[in-house]
Order: structure tokens, then C-alpha cells, then sequence
């Protein structure tokens, strides 16, 4: 008996110390100091996105939290216009970075210069957009959500709310992931389905748009916005045009989940972005450092996840701190 006691008492202190150990490193990444000892690697980030998206500041603040933990400097940088994002990723290379991450929303922009740093040994890994040409242009993996499989389940809740008529709302044209968007839950929702190019640059023309549409077509039900920004937005237009619409998005922020909890927004579709820019990073320091790599050569996904008012209490305080 005493010696069954000893060896329950040496698995309680070795569970204690190993719990008290990853609380220990859990806070040390949490302070912003590396919790490991290998060199001070560099790695990129160049994204196509525009000035103010909050998704993409989500995205940066989970790059960022791995970046201290794995004792990574950090660079970020972005624009739209594909040409540019493309001299971006050049910079990155004549810089010598130790790791590059680049989104492919239009990937024939970017396939060259893609090509050009894994030529120049420069790791690449692909996040949020161009899933299918990732591998093609060389990456280690792609780290996001399948665009076509979170449209298709879009399109079945929908269905499940008895939707018959939805407007797919695109606000940047050309960027492939949003077609797929579209296209998806064009594939397994049982009603119509119209797509409404805007400009996601003019939020008030956005509103407007959406507005003269659901007042010259009282039989839409549906306007799913491809990001988080214009679900309020559209929400607005909803009511200035005295619709009954429901408003569903793509994508997270802190005023969706309050739309959430109002009942102003439907429901959500949840690509989890600071999961992407966590795993993105971290994922460039374990293959460096231990030639790991994750998926087994498929993409590495981190949605769809539908997300209603019963999820709202809980995401308003993970969306106030940046990392929902």
C-alpha cells in the first residue's frame, strides 16, 4: 500500500510541475518574451489587404503572439492592388527573410515573385487565399478555410433558416476567394442566389447599393456580406430600406458579435484569422528549427465555423482583445 501511495504522490508532483511548467511558458509568450533559445529568425508577412480591415489586424495580432514566443522578428506589410503586394514580397526577399507568408488573393499577380523566393530557399507558406495554387507555386502548405466548402455551408444554413432568395455581396472584384464564397453557396442552397459587386472602399456607397436593391427586390431574404466591415453596414441599408432581410457574414469582428447578440446579424462564418496568423509563424519556426511540417501536404484549415447568437456572450470578450 505505502509503496502504491508513493507512486500516486510522484505522479501528483510530476503532473503539478508539468502543469505549472506550461502555465509558466504560457505566460512568458503572453509577456511578449521568447520562450525558446534558438536564433532571432525574420519572417514576413505580405498581405492583399486594405487600409483599415480589421480581419487583418486579428491575422497580425496571433502572427505577432507566436513571433514573441518563438523568438521571431516580425514584418508586416500590405496593399490591395496585387502589383504592389508583389514588390512587397520582393522587398521581403532582397531583405533575406527567413520565412515569408503571402496571401494569393490574386495569384497570377503573385506567382512569379512566390516562385522567386522559394528559389532563393526562402520558406513560403500561403494563408487565407489561393488554397489551390499554393502548392503549385511552391509553398510548404496553406493555412486558412476552403472558400467553396464555407460558401456550400453557408448554403445549407440557409437552408436550414428557410431562406429562399439571397444577394452574395462582393466588395473587391478579382479576388478569387470571394468568388469561391459565392459560388459555394450558389452550389447547396436551394434558392436563388445574385451577386452584388460594390466597391468596399466607399462604405457609403455600399449602403446604398444594398439599399436600392432591397428596395427594387422585396423578395430577397438574404444579404451575405464576404466581410465583417459591411455586415453593419448592410444592416443599415436593411433598415433605411424598411426590408425584413436577415444579414449573414462571412468573417468576425466586435460589432458582428454585438449583431449577433441584437439579433442585427444572422449568423457568422468564422475562418478563425488569429489562428492563421498564429499558425502561420509558428509553423516557419518548427520547420526551420525541426523540419516539421504540418496537413501531410494537404492545407492546414482553421474553418468554417458557424457562429449564432448563442455564441455572441462569449465572443464579445475574446473580439474586444483582438484575438476572435
Amino acid at each position: 500500500m505505502a509503496a502504491v501511495v508513493a507512486a500516486v504522490a510522484g505522479l501528483a508532483g510530476c503532473s503539478s510541475t508539468g502543469g505549472k511548467r506550461a502555465e509558466e511558458a504560457r505566460d512568458q509568450a503572453a509577456s511578449g518574451k521568447a520562450n525558446v533559445t534558438t536564433p532571432r529568425w525574420k519572417v514576413a508577412m505580405v498581405t492583399h489587404s486594405g487600409d483599415g480591415d480589421t480581419y487583418w489586424d486579428i491575422v497580425q495580432s496571433g502572427a505577432k503572439q507566436a513571433a514573441a514566443k518563438d523568438n521571431i522578428e516580425f514584418l508586416y506589410s500590405h496593399d490591395k492592388e496585387a502589383g504592389r503586394q508583389a514588390q512587397l514580397v520582393q522587398t521581403a526577399i532582397d531583405k533575406k527573410v527567413d520565412g515569408l507568408i503571402v496571401t494569393l488573393a490574386k495569384p497570377d499577380a503573385m506567382k512569379s515573385v512566390v516562385k522567386k523566393a522559394v528559389k532563393a530557399g526562402i520558406p513560403v507558406i500561403t494563408v487565407n487565399s489561393g488554397q489551390e495554387k499554393s502548392r503549385s507555386f511552391g509553398a510548404l502548405t496553406h493555412i486558412g478555410q476552403d472558400e467553396t466548402l464555407a460558401g456550400e455551408a453557408v448554403g445549407r444554413e440557409l437552408n436550414d433558416r428557410g431562406r429562399k432568395k439571397a444577394i452574395c455581396l462582393l466588395h473587391e472584384q478579382g479576388n478569387v476567394g470571394h468568388e469561391q464564397r459565392c459560388e459555394g453557396i450558389k452550389k447547396t442552397f436551394d434558392g436563388k442566389v445574385e451577386d452584388l459587386y460594390v466597391d468596399g472602399t466607399n462604405m457609403p456607397g455600399v449602403q446604398s447599393s444594398v439599399e436600392a436593391k432591397l428596395q427594387s427586390d422585396k423578395k430577397v431574404d438574404t444579404v451575405v456580406t464576404l466581410g465583417a466591415p459591411f455586415a453593419p453596414t448592410a444592416a443599415a441599408a436593411k433598415d433605411d430600406a424598411g426590408s425584413k432581410a436577415e444579414i449573414d457574414t462571412f468573417d468576425l469582428n466586435a460589432k458582428v458579435a454585438a449583431g449577433l447578440k441584437d439579433g442585427s446579424i444572422g449568423f457568422a462564418v468564422d475562418q478563425q484569422p488569429y489562428l492563421q496568423g498564429y499558425e502561420a509563424v509558428d509553423l516557419l519556426w518548427l520547420h526551420r528549427f525541426n523540419a516539421d511540417m504540418l496537413g501531410g501536404g494537404k492545407p492546414v484549415l482553421t474553418g468554417p465555423q458557424i457562429l449564432t447568437k448563442k455564441d455572441a456572450g462569449k465572443l464579445e470578450a475574446l473580439t474586444k482583445r483582438g484575438t476572435r
